[in-house]
């Protein structure tokens, strides 16, 4: 058994790929005791640090990040609107098998290395020691669990293994050499695997099986299980593993998690406490564990209190919840709350964007919304440049949706397609598609007779979306188009939309606004329900055609094929090809009719917080929010 001071200098010298210290740099200090954990360890319920630590742990080098270093302690402060968003822990934890760092670069992360073979063949390597946060050893047996007994047991998961995990029809060869080594392979390329291990909902190809096993019918004593399940009031053991097993939810204090924070509160709570993962895998170059701060403090309120509890200087952390209309009152309240309102760039390709349902269930308005220049006629009848003004001060970036200047594939031509406030031309394309006759009202009618009332459903959290379509509102009653807003819960909004029964929908554009040539671009491809303009076709891929519909307009027909050549591609070249012409395709089409860009998004920081970026990109994916950022190397000042 090494000393703790000598075990420190061997760790610092026998670090692989995944380490972010630079070549050649000074052995690390002795590592330093957590004061959060000090009495645990000095009455022996925990292990020393240098006990805790993985063999191999990555070493932040925060100087070459131009970061501080901080030091342990503090309670963070922030909030979300609805209790199922504690799961938002999980999303600025941001600990992946592989994530992106701040370049956008793809590393090892919770993997002590990956090698990747013609994306045909993927050997994921854990570091030695690491263990879960209740002090278990992580290793391939957490993986092989997931994949022969929850992820193949149809009871836990009847749909099979992850969508992304199938290619072509065909699911991978897993194999798990040695305890600390797995191996997915496939006979076609999967060039989206490692990029999908990173999302800001990361698929978890791994469970704590020690854990789990107690709930599971394979494993678990059958009387002892009997009772659990009972005492659970579900129907089965089934169900009590699934209600069990919330990796991403992140609402079972019980289960061990890799994340920097564990969920220390039970039950639904107004507010939860996240206290720090004594077992965490990243260190700074100073010994010190992270995250620096050690309780993150979540509470849950009314989102209409978020803007005003932040100026009230009540958060050391917002983003969420928080729009640009609020800066004005965040600026004004920066002095008597202690706090700094950074605008961040936002990476989503839209910042509002209406998708018009080309799965819609009545077949009328079907026709009419697959008619290109319907949706080009309605592109042009939105004044963009009024709503930049009312709404963002002319800070964001009128234009239809396409991808970001920080994307290889920008060209300001896309954006500028169908994108100018043109009602004469929109007038002429509706006359065009058959819809010249008009009520007494100036409405245009459809063939069978009834008004073109297009209904846009809303989940009702953004107030920007509603001021934006009171103006469109106004725009389109100009060529003859009236617009009902119909603002429902969030859920209940993509259910319908799924189902076929919303007409049209409103949402942010894609969540990834800043693809590169690595990028999968399967999510401008009908691949997925979750693209609002296509609910039908997406079902049907991902179902393997069990549900749903096969795309059947030739240019949706286009991007599937063009999303598998990028899939089958074995040259950059030939994926920037497949990208480049998917984005014409979408410029032309309108599946989704992007209002603006690039809108700031407020950050509200507490003067004690130190480390969070002044100018950063709030996006979903990639980038999980603040988890590219690193909140656990953030810390308090005090």
């Amino acid at each position: 058994m090494f000393e703790p001071n000598r075990r420190s200098l061997f760790l610092a010298a026998s670090l692989v790929i995944a380490s972010l210290m630079p070549a050649g740099a000074n052995p690390i200090p002795p590592l330093q005791e957590s004061t959060f954990w000090q009495a645990e360890v000095e009455a022996g319920d925990l292990p020393p640090v240098n006990e805790r630590i993985p063999d191999e742990p990555i070493i932040v080098d925060l100087e070459a990040k131009g970061r501080e270093f901080g030091l342990q302690g503090g309670t963070l402060s922030t909030m979300v609107t609805r209790s199922k968003d504690i799961r938002q822990m999980v999303v600025y934890g941001y600990a992946r098998l592989v994530g992106y760092n701040e370049n956008y670069e793809l590393v090892p992360d919770l993997l002590a290395s990956f090698e990747n073979e013609n994306n045909r063949k993927f050997t994921l390597r854990l570091r030695p020691g690491h263990k879960w946060s209740d002090g278990a050893p992580f290793t391939s047996d957490d993986f092989r669990y997931w994949w022969e007994d929850v992820a193949n047991n149809p009871l836990l998961s009847p749909a099979g293994p992850l969508d992304f995990l199938r290619i072509e029809g065909e699911l991978p060869k897993v194999s798990f050499p040695d305890e600390l080594t797995v191996v997915y392979e496939w006979e076609h390329p999967n060039p989206n695997f490692l990029q999908s291990l990173a999302q800001a909902r990361p698929p978890f190809i791994y469970r704590p099986a020690h854990f789990l096993k107690d709930y599971h019918g394979d494993f678990a004593e059958p009387e002892q299980l009997a009772v659990k399940v009972e005492e659970a009031r579900v129907k089965s053991w089934a169900a009590l593993h699934n209600k069990r097993d919330n990796m991403y939810k992140f609402d079972n204090s019980e289960l061990p998690t890799l994340q920097p924070w564990i969920n220390a509160s039970a039950g639904k709570k107004i507010r939860h406490n996240f206290v720090r993962n004594p077992y965490y895998h990243r260190i700074d170059s100073n010994g010190v564990q992270l995250p620096y701060i050690d309780i993150v403090e979540m509470e849950i309120v009314a989102p209409g209190l978020v803007a005003a509890k932040s100026n009230a200087g009540e958060v050391d952390l917002q983003g969420r919840g928080l729009d640009f209309r609020d800066t004005s009152i965040l600026k004004k309240g920066e002095a008597d709350g202690n706090y700094k309102t950074n605008l961040w760039q936002t990476g989503v390709a839209s910042q509002i964007a209406i998708y018009p349902n080309l799965n819609y269930a009545d077949p009328v308005w079907r026709e009419i919304m697959r008619d290109v220049r319907v949706r080009r006629a309605l592109s042009l009848g939105i004044d963009r440049k009024t709503i930049n003004q009312a709404l963002y001060f002319k800070l964001a970036k009128p234009g239809s949706m396409t991808v970001l200047p920080a994307s290889p594939f920008f060209k300001q031509e896309r954006r500028d397609a169908w994108a100018a406030f043109d009602p004469e031309t929109a007038n002429a394309l509706l006359d065009e598609a058959g819809l010249n006759k008009r009520d007494g009202n100036g409405i245009r009618m459809l063939p069978d007779g009834r008004p073109m009332e297009i209904v846009i459903e809303t989940a009702g959290e953004r107030q920007e979306v509603e001021n934006a379509l009171q103006i469109v509102t106004d725009t389109w009653r100009e060529i003859g188009v009236k617009l009902v807003m119909r603002p429902l819960d969030r859920d209940i909004l993509r259910n319908r939309v799924y189902a076929g029964s919303t007409m049209a929908s409103v949402w942010f554009g894609w969540d990834n606004g800043i693809p590169q040539t690595y990028t999968s671009p399967d999510y401008l491809a009908p691949r997925h329900q979750e693209f609002l303009a296509w609910p039908k076709w997406g079902q049907h891929y991902q179902t393997n055609g069990d549900v749903g519909e096969a795309p059947d307009m030739p240019e949706a027909q286009r991007l599937m094929e063009l999303a598998l050549n990028w899939d089958r591609a074995d040259t950059d070249e030939q994926r920037a090809a497949a990208w480049s012409e998917m984005l014409d395709i979408h410029s032309e089409q309108l599946y989704g009719i992007g209002i603006l860009a690039e809108a700031p998004q407020p950050i509200v920081v507490s003067n004690r917080m130190r480390n969070v970026p002044k100018k950063g990109l709030w996006a979903w994916d990639p980038g999980a929010h603040f988890g590219v950022h690193r909140p656990d190397e953030f810390f308090m000042a005090e």
